[in-house]
């Protein structure tokens, strides 16, 4: 497929065949991402439905989203130390083939029966997606000349549609046959959709940017011990407390998910004041640090509301959507297509009119198109009032509601997520290169993780009060961003 998509000449400036008029290597990344995200989303489509499920885990609405939301959070959590080996130990590229292997490794597992194996392969599926993701937009970065490549944007807009076509198929294949036929041979589709993603991106390799090979800045060897003394210690600490509380009979899921949420709040607040402190960051770099930790904050409101799409109006469409059009009922997890297709139709638009508004001079700011993301954001969920209010009495709403909350929902993540793994790549102090893009992500962490504690209390966010306040807060917020984007803009320190 990615060489079908594949055009003659003109060459790049490191050689090779170039992919809609971008660097060759954005193929391989464009597919192998594909394929993670196929078998990822697939999985996630399936994995609220499964946890109410009476033939899956039949947990709570409350309890099922609280895990949904700590699984997608660490994911995002573990993008750090995944950025960190990219750095430090293994390079991006080597690191991304040992992640597709956890993945599948991870899809696998829950395909057997039983709650032990679901979490463990829960646990997999997030510690290989966590070493994934930082890892491979770096490389996706390093295919561009530099921070003021004007292609550079729209080569991350491209390949997040490669995320996105992963991404619509997913449900449609894997949440179909795990609703429909069996929810563990759906996790097992998930696994084939990984090793596929993994044989596309060994044989492509040989097209991506030297860059990628390299490790910026290798551990000491006291280093590599010190680490590891430091990590067996916090293994040996959690062993002993949790056969502590096991032993006694305390052990319940709060006592795994409570803190799981508190570390993925505390994590991303002391991560930004390490890097913020660090004497060796230049003037200009602590400058720009300061300007992201504005787009940190911005996009972890975003998150915190856009990921409810896959649990909070997953449980909705589940409980109050009527599934029937033209006749034909489908399956619930295909309400998580709406948000991939859409992409895929308006990433094209979005990343020619931002080109075209650059060769004008008139693209907007960075800063403009963060607060436009929470601008719509927050319309998404006053959107969604309508249909909570309409359903109260149970009955049941039409399916263009939810089309038309996942629509505000979409345009707010091409204003945010392609332009922040961009603008991350920009901004990264150069000592801390892949980590930066873990540190991007850990903003969905902060995002998820508030999501959790809030079901982990007991807090029912399918009522009107709770997402009318959450729309209020991201419309804010997108005042407050807009107000404040000529400070921001000089923190960026010439970043665009």
């Amino acid at each position: 497929m990615a060489s079908s998509l594949t055009k003659d000449p003109p060459r790049t400036s490191g050689g090779g065949k170039t992919f809609f008029g971008h660097p060759r290597g954005l193929a391989t990344l464009f597919m192998t991402e594909m394929w993670e995200r196929f078998s990822f989303y697939g999985m996630r489509a399936l994995l609220p439905l499964y946890l109410v499920a009476p033939g899956g885990l039949d947990l709570k609405p409350t309890t099922a989203t609280a895990i949904y939301s700590i699984y997608l959070a660490m994911v995002y959590l573990l993008a750090m130390p995944g950025g960190w080996f990219g750095d430090r130990v293994w390079g991006p590229r080597k690191t991304v083939a040992i992640a597709a292997s956890v993945i599948m490794a991870g899809h696998v597992t829950l395909a057997l029966p039983g709650e032990a194996p679901f979490f463990a392969g829960l646990a997999l599926v997030a510690l290989g997606s966590g070493l994934l993701k930082a890892n491979i937009s770096t490389m996706v970065g390093h295919l561009y000349n530099g921070p003021d490549d004007p292609r550079r944007d729209g080569g991350f807009t491209i390949f997040y549609m490669g995320i996105n076509l992963g991404a619509f198929a997913a449900p449609l294949i894997i949440g179909t046959v795990g609703e429909s036929v069996n929810w563990h041979l759906g996790f097992a589709l998930a696994a084939l959709g990984m090793a596929l993603g993994l044989v596309q991106f060994l044989l492509g390799t040989r097209h991506l940017s030297e860059r990628s090979s390299v490790v910026p800045k290798p551990l000491t060897d006291a280093e590599r011990r010190s680490t590891l003394r430091k990590g067996l210690i916090w293994l040996a600490v959690a062993v002993v407390f949790y056969s502590v509380v096991g032993g006694a009979g305390l052990y319940t899921l709060n006592w795994a998910l409570v803190p799981i949420t508190l570390a993925g709040l505390i994590i991303p607040i002391m991560v930004l004041t390490r890097i913020k402190r660090d004497k060796e960051l230049s003037a200009t770099e602590q400058t720009r640090m300061t300007g992201f930790i504005w787009f940190f904050v911005a996009a972890a409101a975003f998150w915190m509301i856009y990921d409810q799409g896959g649990s909070t109006l997953a449980l909705f469409a589940k409980n109050s959507t009527n599934t029937t059009v033209l006749g034909f009922d489908f399956p619930v997890s295909w309400f998580q297509s709406i948000n991939p297709v859409l992409v895929m139709a308006l990433a094209p638009v979005l990343a020619w009119l931002w080109l075209a508004l650059n060769r004008r001079g008139k693209e907007p700011s960075t800063v403009v198109k963060f607060s436009s993301a929470l601008l719509l954001i927050g319309v998404s969920f006053l959107v969604f009032l309508i249909p909570l209010t309409m359903s109260g009495d149970g009955s049941k709403v039409a399916v263009w509601w939810m089309v038309a909350i996942y629509f505000a929902q979409t345009l707010g993540e091409l204003c945010l997520s392609p332009v922040g793994l961009s603008v991350t790549t920009k901004m990264a102090p150069e000592k801390y290169g892949s980590q930066m893009m873990g540190v991007w992500f850990l903003a969905v962490t902060a995002g998820d993780c508030t999501t959790g504690l809030l079901s982990i209390a007991g807090v029912d966010l399918n009522k009107t009060g709770v997402v009318g306040l959450e729309a209020a807060m991201a419309i804010l917020a997108a005042v407050a961003i807009f107000m404040y984007r000529k400070k921001v803009k000089a923190l960026m320190s010439g970043v665009r």
